[in-house]
């Protein structure tokens, strides 16, 4: 489990002196000021779940995934993982948590992936056998045989990251922080990555925090979303209730010849016409709590001509623009 209460940190800076002299008078000055970049948090996140920390750069993610693994002590606040508290006891905490951030390697540039692995293997003392089990099904699940064997600094990305991610599971650690694990990746890296961490949490149970700017991380992933902004927490819940709260409505896309002008359909808006080729795609709009998806589908079906009919959800990505509106609204 891990819980954290009232969680604040602080940074300080000299403040600039202006005028002549200004940067030896700066460097002289005592006068700080103050930057609180975590405001307040409290959160608790069960054993077992999945839960996606969303925010804008500069909102506090990375500052708090810092506090929770001991990288950073806070200001203020009580933080335990696992029953650790992360910065009083680091070394029992290494071993309950793995971390991954995106833009930063934990590997040894210069030597073969295969031996970075060797290495964490006997920092954490692993047993030969388990070692090697573990490795071969890492391997195996992210297909990565064909570089153990290339040096880290000569990788791709795609690949880079994928050890990262081994690297971190390899002593199966039962929770796990991930900060941007697929950023810069392409499709098929992205998948392979949210693959993996969809089945060590199904069959080792592990705990993980993801912190991501892809929403698709979220929308495959995570059923639980955190959304903070200035270090403040705006939302915590499920991210099906967080859909229904800020965007009831599905949508219905149809393609059809021609869509009458006066085409009126009870319960469902139609909200767009446009053309596409010989024919035009409707976009219709329904709240589930009025009509039933199946039904608001068949009312479209009996309407139109219609030759190909999809229905979407909004997507995470708009629902949270939506929240981040309303917060400015009322500012």
């Amino acid at each position: 489990m891990i819980r954290a209460e009232n969680l604040v940190k602080e940074f300080s800076r000299p403040k600039r002196v202006e005028g002549r002299f200004s940067r030896v008078r700066s460097f002289f000055s005592t006068e700080r000021i103050i930057s609180r970049a975590v405001d307040d948090i409290s959160l608790t996140i069960d054993d077992g779940e999945i839960v996606g920390y969303l925010g804008p750069n500069g909102a506090g993610k990375s500052t708090t995934i810092k506090m929770l693994t001991g990288i950073l002590v806070p200001t203020s606040g009580m933080v335990e993982v696992e029953g650790i508290v992360p910065w009083k006891d680091r070394r029992a905490n290494a071993r309950n948590i793995g971390a991954v951030f995106g833009q930063r390697t934990q590997l040894w540039t210069d030597l073969p992936l295969r031996d970075s692995f060797e290495l964490i293997s006997r920092l954490y003392g692993l047993e030969r056998t388990d070692y090697r089990r573990a490795l071969d099904e890492f391997v195996d699940l992210l297909d990565m045989g064909s570089f153990m064997d290339t040096a880290v600094r000569s990788l791709s990305l795609g690949q880079r990251m994928r050890g990262d991610i081994v690297a971190a599971m390899l002593y199966r650690p039962p929770v796990l922080y991930l900060d941007e694990p697929t950023v810069g990746l392409d499709v098929v890296a992205k998948a392979r990555i949210r693959d993996f961490i969809a089945e060590r949490n199904r069959t080792e149970g592990t705990t993980v925090m993801l912190t991501t700017h892809d929403i698709a991380d979220i929308e495959q992933l995570a059923r639980r979303v955190v959304i903070i902004d200035e270090g403040r927490i705006l939302y915590d819940g499920d991210l099906g209730a967080l859909r229904r709260a800020y965007a009831p409505h599905r949508e219905i896309v149809a393609r059809a010849p021609r869509v009458p002008d006066d085409l009126r359909i009870d319960q469902i808006e139609l909200t767009e016409v446009r053309p596409d080729g010989d024919d035009v795609l409707a976009t219709f709009h329904f709240d589930p709590e009025q009509i039933a998806p199946p039904a608001a589908m068949a009312a479209v079906i009996a309407s139109l001509e219609v030759s190909d009919l999809t229905s979407r959800e909004p997507d995470v990505e708009g629902v949270i623009r939506q929240i981040y509106l309303a917060g400015e609204a009322k500012g």
